[in-house]
């Protein structure tokens, strides 16, 4: 990995091919207007700085526009970089001017053969918070927010009456609206498989959609994590970009996280007792397995032991020169072995 406080050139580091396209929502209380463009420049002048902007920026190919875009808004470099790297952790950042909040959000595989087991597909979504703006970046092209663009035009609850950190916790509240879902519907397949590991059902291997499972629960937690100790930088009374009228939103975020944490635990200890018992039941199901070959095995112990005993090559045999020993021998065996049957049958050891 190259050491990026030695370079000055911009590189996006995911798999994204989504070009980059801006929306700008320009806002007061009384008017709004709205822009879009491939370059920042096609945008630049619908900006106005008496009013709230709401730039989206989908897309992080042209990171040339990127760089536009932060330096307009004197976004350090480091920043810059960060948003371009689809591979950051989980974070919370003050600046004197901004804040800056990096977040993965999650979705279904809907490309996925049939014989595919379900996957688990993420990108990241950069939100600043300025005085007068909100910046958000996404890899792809996406209508994620587009609920939101709707409640501003229509001015849903007064949005456009409030400051910019409403907005921001809005936006905040649309992502943990995506991690109660993803998390919620992990949590119910976890469940369903619990179920159908305690019937115990034969010939369908249910540990690989375990590890599936697994690996869903891993991606959503070491995204998630990480705000469980820094949302609080939010919160705190310095904090001069969340006005106080606002932070009762921030609380109800803070609610919605607290439960999204809460159910990642939950999973956790669901995934554990979910490889015991499977464990358990691969050794309940072998088990089963070698008690019928140990009936089998003692069923015909008897059987062998007479086939042996009258496969001798001595001389005097009456059952040799016996007209009907052949016959006698059959039904002798037959009877052991319906005898032995029954005796296992009434002890109920099958």
């Amino acid at each position: 990995m190259k050491n990026n406080l030695l370079s000055e050139k911009l590189i996006y580091t995911g798999d994204s091919l989504a070009p980059t396209h801006l929306h700008l929502c320009t806002y007061s209380t009384t008017e709004i207007q709205e822009s879009s463009g491939n370059t920042f420049q096609s945008i630049k002048d619908t900006l106005d700085n008496t009013h709230i902007n709401w730039l989206q920026v989908h897309g992080m190919k042209d990171t040339e526009t990127i760089r536009e875009i932060c330096s307009h808004f004197e976004i350090d470099f480091l920043v810059l970089q960060d948003i371009l790297n689809a591979n950051h952790p989980t974070k919370i950042e003050e600046h004197d001017k901004y804040i800056v909040l990096i977040l993965k959000l999650f979705y279904p595989n809907t490309h996925k053969g049939e014989d595919e087991l379900d996957e688990l597909l993420q990108q990241q979504v950069c939100i600043i918070l300025g005085s007068n703006y909100v910046l958000t970046f996404l890899e792809k092209e996406t209508d994620f927010f587009d609920d939101v663009n709707t409640a501003l035009r229509n001015d849903v609850l007064k949005i456009r009456s409030r400051q910019t950190d409403y907005l921001f916790s809005v936006l905040l509240n649309s992502v943990m609206g995506n991690y109660i879902s993803t998390i919620s519907s992990i949590d119910d397949a976890l469940e369903d498989l619990e179920e159908e590991l305690l019937t115990i059902t034969e010939g369908y291997d249910i540990g690989i959609q375990i590890q599936a499972l697994r690996r869903q629960y891993m991606l959503m937690k070491k995204a998630i994590l990480p705000l469980k100790e820094q949302y609080v930088k939010l919160l705190h009374a310095e904090n001069l970009l969340i006005h106080k009228v606002n932070r009762a939103f921030f609380n109800d975020v803070n609610d919605h996280l607290q439960f999204v944490l809460q159910t990642i635990e939950i999973c956790r200890e669901t995934l554990s007792s979910l490889v015991d018992l499977y464990i358990s039941n691969n050794d309940l199901r072998m088990n089963n397995i070698m008690k019928r070959l140990t009936i089998v095995s003692t069923i015909f112990i008897p059987l062998t032991f007479l086939a042996g005993v009258w496969g001798m090559n001595y001389k005097w045999m009456p059952e040799l020169d016996w007209r009907y020993g052949y016959l006698f021998a059959w039904l002798v065996m037959g009877i052991i072995g319906i005898i032995v049957y029954l005796f296992f049958k009434k002890k109920n050891w099958y």
